[in-house]
């Protein structure tokens, strides 16, 4: 298969190369979406308890600086 797709005395360099980043791709991904889930519950635990969020304040009425 190595001569096939050319790669010859550099074919397992080659593979484990791309074998190594798609491993490192595939954590990061995970990573990413298992910190998320928790950011998101801890805006919704954050929110049940009554924080609000900064863009949901409303305009100071009557006042200009």
């Amino acid at each position: 298969m190595a001569s096939f797709l050319g790669l010859e005395a550099h074919a397992g360099f080659i593979l484990a190369c791309y074998g190594i980043t798609f491993v490192v791709v595939a954590l990061l991904i995970a990573w990413v979406l298992i910190d998320q889930r928790a950011l998101n519950r801890t805006l919704k635990e954050l929110e049940a308890a009554g924080a609000r969020r900064r863009s949901e304040r409303r305009p100071a009425s009557g006042g200009g600086a």
